[in-house]
């Protein structure tokens, strides 16, 4: 999508829901689910659409770690680094995901195939260490694991 379809629907969106502070987070929401990132170059028309500075647009979009500033891999994978996780192997599964699919956490490949990104707490703490694999849980991550998600990623 391009960024003069994006204003559109910006717009569009602020026509039918409402204008003001309290919209900023679910039109942050609507875009990111509708472009798949929040492009810096919208937040001027972002303020402009919700009559706020874009100083209070960027504090949110930055503040925020779910809003992406810049477009996912195609298949997304975050690890937990909560604590009970990082007590059950969690920095050597970390390690091991970032070499295995040479890339850096908090990136995206170059092929644009994988974004490795940190989470933190899953609610599965008993059953860790744990990642979110396009949205799916899955537990108790190892070796056999990465090879399983791996597999997935490849397909």
């Amino acid at each position: 999508m391009g960024l003069e379809e994006a204003k559109a629907l910006i717009k569009g969106w602020v026509c039918h829901e409402g204008a003001g502070r309290d919209r900023l987070l679910p039109l942050l929401h609507a875009l990111q689910d509708e472009i798949g990132y929040i492009d810096d170059a919208l937040v001027p028309a972002i303020a402009a659409a919700l009559n706020l500075s874009r100083a209070d647009v960027h504090g949110v979009l930055t503040f925020y770690h779910d809003y992406r500033r810049q477009p996912a891999g195609r298949h997304i994978v975050k690890l937990c680094r909560a604590e009970s996780c990082q007590s059950r192997g969690g920095a050597a599964i970390e390690a091991a995901a970032s070499a295995r699919w040479g890339v850096a956490m908090g990136e995206t490949r170059r092929d644009g195939q994988v974004t490795l990104e940190p989470v933190y707490c899953l609610g599965l703490c008993a059953i860790g260490p744990n990642a979110l694999v396009d949205g799916r849980p899955v537990a108790r991550i190892d070796a056999a694991a990465l090879d399983r998600i791996a597999a997935e990623i490849a397909a």
